[in-house]
């Protein structure tokens, strides 16, 4: 499906389509596990354009960011959001993240230079500003959209640093059962990572990048991890023991954030929303200040259905304590 666009998208709201396609083609850009790259420089061009032009574009006002773990449902979240008809969804608009800070790239999508996976407040310079509401108000302008939902799982680890850019935005923390994530994470990457030339292209990045900086810039400052050493960990090769790090360092994050600032960020289960959607999509847009929309929740109740939970797995042992005690942390049996 282009865009995550299927029949039920195009007959319930027509018009969100065009909205879709237009952020799909030119905002988003496309990673290195898609077809399509030959897109990009004419994306970067229209968004170099949009961030340093005098143009005035509708102001970003109380943005929505999606967090959490990748393949946690965080897209079909962010589908669904797409719907409402006030907002404008962008799926992982990573293109537009590496225009506005140039180290931002993790996963090596479009450069190979120095990339850091912490940003914080101090990180934010008044260009950045500039740069980031050009371009996301240029979207809000040409996709005549109200309210911005920006899908990107990584700025979990970033908060700060986008609410310098944007301060009254909102966060919504989607968290999910770590078997049913982890085995999505090492499926994905199974099926869609690719050999290019002399370069592994998954899940983890242009040749395991995104990995040793999850090591090494995460992990190894994350308290949790300090008992059980991390030497070890950067050896993992296992699609299923990589995800399973990958979702204890990035929930853990998550529940930190929650504790200390509560007032903008949100907790949503992906079991309730897709088992009890307009309870928890009502929530959602209270909190996110959505006003109601009867053709948004009814296209939630026919999109979102309980998915049956995966099989555990064998834990690597040397995690599987934090594993157990992170998901006892986020209310699921372990």
């Amino acid at each position: 499906m282009i865009a995550q666009i299927d029949s039920r998208y195009i007959k319930t709201r027509p018009t969100k389509v065009i909205t879709r396609l237009m952020s799909y083609a030119f905002f988003e850009g496309r990673p290195v596990t898609t077809k399509g790259r030959w897109i990009n420089p004419l994306v970067f061009s229209l968004l170099k354009r949009f961030a340093t032009n005098n143009n005035r574009y509708k102001s970003v006002e109380k943005p929505i960011f999606i967090l959490g773990t990748g393949r946690s449902g965080t897209t079909i979240l962010g589908i669904v959001l797409s719907m409402h008809r006030e907002v404008g969804y962008l799926n992982e608009p990573k293109a537009m993240w590496h225009l506005i800070h140039p180290h931002e790239d993790i996963i090596g999508n479009y450069s190979q230079a120095e990339a850091r996976y912490r940003l914080a407040a101090e990180d934010a310079t008044h260009e950045m500003r500039q740069r980031a509401t050009q371009m996301f108000g240029a979207y809000l302008t040409a996709t005549r959209s109200k309210r911005l939902v920006d899908k990107y799982p990584e700025l979990i680890f970033r908060v700060d640093f986008v609410r310098a850019l944007f301060p009254d935005a909102r966060f919504i923390f989607l968290t999910r059962n770590g078997w049913d994530t982890c085995h999505s994470i090492a499926t994905w990457s199974k099926r869609l990572g690719v050999q290019v030339n002399s370069e592994k292209h998954d899940w983890w990045g242009v040749d395991d990048r995104k990995w040793r900086l999850l090591i090494e810039q995460l992990v190894k400052a994350d308290p949790v991890f300090a008992e059980i050493g991390t030497d070890d960990l950067r050896h993992f090769e296992r699609h299923l023991d990589r995800a399973a790090i990958e979702w204890i360092v990035t929930m853990q994050e998550g529940i930190r954030l929650m504790q200390a600032t509560p007032d903008y960020i949100h907790l949503v289960r992906f079991e309730d929303l897709t088992s009890e959607p307009d309870k928890t999509l009502t929530a959602l847009c209270d909190f996110c200040e959505l006003p109601t929309d009867n053709t948004f929740q009814a296209y939630a109740r026919q999109t979102l259905h309980p998915v049956p939970a995966k099989e555990s797995f064998d834990v690597h042992p040397k995690v599987a304590p934090l594993f157990h005690d992170t998901m006892r942390e986020l209310g699921y049996k372990p």
